[in-house]
């Protein structure tokens, strides 16, 4: 299987829809939200250093992530919208995503902080070498040059 890693530069991809769908059949609402306010033209991931990416599966999204400013922290990237589906997961595909966006936000960034809500993605973030560190609205950081 070829995963194949774009960026989302003027538009989301009309398959962004089905995998807002999924999350929320999961209980999550962060891929509607990314929707939404893509929409609303609120958050584009367009300021220096952001970028929003979609893995694909040969033409099929099974993966979005993107990394925006940290407002809470100088110098810092927050990891956003990271949603893998759930027959993609443990193929190694958010590792590639994560790793993907950690290689973009080096020149941008001290730091990459993470919003973890679940055992699994503590054990993701935590396998990337991120470590806890609970405050301003985020639970991980990463520190890209130490």
């Amino acid at each position: 299987m070829t995963i194949d890693i774009r960026i989302f530069r003027d538009r989301l991809p009309e398959a962004i829809a089905g995998l807002a769908r999924e999350a929320r059949q999961e209980g999550h609402l962060h891929i509607a939200r990314l929707v939404d306010e893509w929409s609303a033209g609120e958050t584009r991931f367009s300021r220096d250093g952001e970028t929003l990416l979609g893995a694909f599966a040969g033409e099929t999204l099974v993966g979005v992530g993107g990394v925006t400013v940290e407002p809470a922290m100088p110098e810092a990237l927050r990891m956003r919208r990271f949603y893998v589906c759930p027959g993609m997961r443990g193929r190694g595909v958010g590792r590639m995503l994560a790793l993907t966006l950690l290689n973009h936000a080096r020149p941008f960034c001290r730091c990459v902080t993470v919003h973890v809500e679940n055992d699994g993605a503590t054990k993701f973030w935590e396998s990337l070498e991120f470590r806890p560190r609970d405050q301003n609205g985020y639970t991980h950081v990463l520190d890209l040059r130490g």
